[in-house]
């Protein structure tokens, strides 16, 4: 960077500094915010149901738990610096992890509401989180996005380790950034330390942070753990936390409720259950594995002890899939369907069996009722194929428009059905084709494919003004096939050319390479 671009981005990013200073709800400093509250309010409404989805989905067998854990967010919200309209759910996740969205979205898993001991403990969990929100970390995250990434984040702000996240297609990467973000060293101790004052204002005795950092450090050094694909990949513990927390937490006396007894209370169903989901999860992996039989063995195991959680019914889904028993896995996401139908990948995977069989009313239904809970870009497809098979062009084409986003294979196969249907009509959308001189003057047309199919019959439209001042308009071929991200140049034989002024190209035609 020479002296007077650096000179330049430093006088633009102070006086974005300057601008987007704000005064810290929880702290009183003035901090970089370029984002405004009605954008952090957005972002958290936003996603905060299609996250939890992506997560899990909410946690409901057991109702009573998750009103515990909202009364306990709720009497730390109502001390908080900043009013917002927080809410507080339980994900069905074995991880032990919890995040907030921006705008106060806070959500915790099952996993680490069994390794609590405590309400003291639940509460520095969530007083944390509340900060976190509160003093708007999120938001100085993404200002400084803004700032070092020349912009590209802004984009996103103002447009807008589970079992199932990774299916998460649609306008998912912002808000799996903000709840996964690695907070740095001084917003961790700064939710810490605030998050022990909402506890004592709240009326909690603040050891709960103390014992909690203290099973977070024991915890971490076992680098296997669960919990490094949890709450420590987000809020990675340290003994400097834990000295911080008892330094802050001695200031206070040491009185305040703990609430040992009333947390095993409201943890006794879930932690009767225990035994199920440690099977269901053993099942997850045996799967994960390729090992059907063996899932199937511990979804059965897992349904015998907890008959009434959706999620074993869906891992013996998976397995009857994977073994190729449709009717039997269809039956099974039934079952899960009646205990929760409030979860997306109960209806996604029984939707996509209907898709394979050609039962489009019943797969449409399915599919349409999941991408509400949740977009995947799986059943965008499906859903596309469904469409295309009623020769519904226009729906067919957004379908797979919105599936053409997704990674992988579903990604590409999205992208070729699209193209097919969309390319004729619309070929440069899809194929670049710029004109340039060769060292003679002659027009050559560099093409190039940006996409991930190759196309072939490219016709090049060419418009000229010829030596007499005459406007002529010809075509050029590329023969042959262009490959996926390749390029290559025609020759026109058309020229000699003095300026780009004496010539336009255009694509005129091109398709699937089949």
């Amino acid at each position: 960077m020479n002296a007077t671009l650096r000179r330049t981005w430093v006088a633009a990013a102070l006086a974005a500094c300057l601008a987007g200073c704000a005064t810290n709800p929880v702290t009183g400093k003035n901090d970089l915010i370029l984002v405004g509250e009605g954008q952090e309010l957005s972002i958290g409404q936003q996603n905060y149901s299609p996250m939890r989805q992506s997560e899990g989905g909410d946690y409901v067998i057991d109702p009573a738990l998750t009103s515990y854990v909202q009364r306990v967010g709720n009497r730390l919200a109502a001390v908080s610096d900043r009013k917002l309209p927080y809410e507080f759910h339980v994900l069905n996740n074995s991880v032990p992890n919890a995040w907030a969205l921006p705008g106060g979205k806070i959500a915790v898993n099952r996993g680490l509401l069994i390794a609590l001991k405590s309400e003291s403990e639940l509460a520095a969990v969530l007083g944390h989180e509340i900060v976190h929100a509160a003093a708007r970390h999120s938001a100085q995250q993404m200002s400084r996005g803004m700032i070092f990434q020349g912009g590209l984040l802004a984009a996103q702000v103002v447009g807008s380790d589970s079992d199932y996240g990774g299916l998460y297609a649609a306008g998912a990467g912002l808000a799996a950034q903000l709840a996964t973000q690695k907070y740095g060293r001084d917003a961790e101790l700064e939710a810490d330390h605030y998050g022990i004052d909402y506890m004592v204002r709240a009326g909690y005795n603040p050891q709960g942070a103390v014992t909690l950092q203290e099973t977070f450090v024991r915890m971490s050094a076992d680098k296997d753990s669960s919990w490094f694909q949890g709450i420590f990949a987000s809020h990675p513990p340290s003994q400097e936390r834990l000295d911080a927390n008892r330094r802050h937490a001695a200031k206070f006396a040491p009185s305040g409720e703990v609430g040992t007894e009333a947390y095993a209370a409201a943890m006794a169903q879930t932690m009767k259950a225990k035994s199920a989901y440690d099977s269901y999860d053993e099942g997850r992996k045996a799967l994960s594995q390729k090992n059907a039989d063996a899932a199937l063995a511990k979804a059965e195991q897992a349904i015998k002890l907890a008959p009434g959680e959706a999620h074993f019914y869906a891992l013996l889904g998976d397995a009857f899939l994977v073994q190729k028993k449709y009717p039997q896995a269809t039956q099974a996401y039934t079952d899960a369907i009646a205990r929760n139908d409030g979860f997306f990948y109960y209806y996604l995977q029984r939707g996509l069996i209907a898709n394979k069989d050609r039962r489009d009313v019943q797969a449409k239904a399915d599919l349409e009722a999941s991408v509400k809970l949740l977009p995947t870009g799986g059943a965008y497809y499906a859903l596309g194929n469904i469409a295309s098979r009623a020769n519904d062009v226009g729906a067919a084409k957004k379908y797979y428009s919105a599936a053409a986003g997704s990674e992988g294979e579903i990604g590409q196969a999205a992208t070729r059905e699209l193209m097919k249907l969309d390319l004729p009509e619309n070929p440069g959308k899809y194929i670049r084709t710029q004109g340039g001189l060769d060292g003679a003057g002659m027009l050559v047309v560099a093409v190039g494919n940006p996409t991930s199919v190759p196309v072939t019959d490219i016709s090049i439209a060419i418009q000229y003004v010829d030596a007499q001042g005459q406007t002529r308009e010809v075509q050029r071929k590329l023969n042959g096939t262009l490959a996926a991200g390749q390029q290559s140049q025609v020759s026109t034989g058309l020229g000699p050319f003095q300026s780009a002024e004496q010539f336009r190209v255009a694509l005129a035609s091109a398709r699937i390479a089949e």
